[in-house]
């Protein structure tokens, strides 16, 4: 794994690349993003938003959900993936809400992760970006750069990589770098094709020098 200097190196760099990473999700209140992160599940945030955009208009309050058919919240969503089981969640978080919490979002990780549908990386995000509490959300590109990168290794867990990045990273910067950690997995460092040739973090990058050399490789036996 790399070392604390390698780390920092490769944060400074991913800094200078997206010095103003934020949550693209569209939301106005911590209560539309947590519906709307529990709606970015296996789906993108563009997807998330052209639902929203009417969704928020039509419901302003956990009542206004829980007030119509399951099946009318269903076909307000269906563009999304796992729609039926998320309008479900949706209905079942906002009756929590105003059961348990008179209808606010509460702060605390702990208290958020009791809602159906929020897991502790949408606990994260909320906390983080609603409240300004330091966190880190590990969801697939932090995951996949995290472990490119060797901040962390292959076969550790979620959790795991949440807990390595909590320790290599300072505590203040948490919320921050998990941002710029999207962007670069989101734009720079992608699941399939990720820019390597023109990486600034190349030299450290045990993942993406093998790349090279396999391309490298290819090319010569053309």
């Amino acid at each position: 794994m790399l070392t604390k200097k390698q780390i920092r190196f490769c944060l400074d760099k991913i800094g200078e690349m997206y010095p103003n990473a934020h949550c693209e999700l569209v939301h106005n209140n911590p209560f539309e993003l947590v519906i709307a992160v529990l709606l970015s599940a296996q789906t993108t945030d563009v997807n998330v938003n052209r639902v929203t955009k009417d969704l928020f208009k039509k419901y302003k309050t956990p009542t206004d959900f829980i007030q119509v058919p399951l099946s009318e919240l269903e076909d307000d969503i269906k563009r999304i993936g796992l729609f039926r089981n998320k309008a479900k969640n949706i209905q079942k978080l906002c009756q929590m809400l105003i059961d348990d919490y008179d209808g606010v979002v509460p702060e605390e990780r702990d208290e958020l992760i009791k809602f159906p549908g929020v897991g502790r990386k949408t606990a994260n995000v909320v906390t983080s970006v609603a409240f300004d509490h330091p966190a880190i959300a590990v969801d697939t590109h932090v995951e996949r750069v995290a472990k490119r990168l060797a901040f962390c290794r292959w076969k550790d867990s979620v959790l795991q990589v949440e807990e390595t990045l909590m320790k290599k990273i300072p505590k203040d910067e948490w919320g921050v770098t998990h941002h710029r950690l999207i962007f670069f997995g989101r734009y720079h460092c992608t699941a399939k094709n990720p820019k390597c040739a023109v990486c600034p973090l190349l030299e450290v990058c045990r993942e993406g020098k093998k790349r090279m050399n396999q391309q490298a490789r290819l090319e010569a036996n053309k």
